[in-house]
């Protein structure tokens, strides 16, 4: 099992940049991929980056892609999101997820693990 606490979220203004961070205690960190999803109001839980054990990254389609960056540093058990030129529509509670295995997923269903969710306003 694996407890994963999220941090660095905030208010920030359209075009900034913030960077959250999930640390991550318990089992092997290096025996998870890891993702990250954001869940706005009355929407959906949305998939935002992925990056499996050996550092290989996934992003959406969309808009997120070029904006945000994940790592990990497997010595600190972290995993980082870096969100650049944030627009309102970044606007949302942002959940790192931990799934057993090697292959990042987009879907939430395939995650064992949740951290409680760290909040990012972007104001226009």
């Amino acid at each position: 099992q694996v407890q994963l606490v999220e941090s660095g979220g905030g208010l920030v203004q359209a075009g900034g940049s913030l960077r959250l961070s999930c640390a991550a205690s318990g089992r092997a960190f290096g025996t998870y991929a890891m993702g990250w999803f954001r869940q706005a109001p009355g929407k959906d839980r949305e998939f935002v980056a992925g990056i499996n054990q050996r550092g290989g990254t996934t992003y959406p389609a969309n808009s997120i892609k070029g904006r945000f960056t994940i790592s990990r540093d497997s010595a600190k058990n972290t995993v980082y999101l870096q969100m650049n030129s944030l627009k309102s529509e970044d606007t949302a509670v942002y959940y790192c997820a931990a799934r057993l295995g090697d292959s990042v997923r987009s879907s939430s269903s395939a995650y064992n693990y949740w951290g409680q969710g760290t909040r990012v306003t972007v104001s226009s």
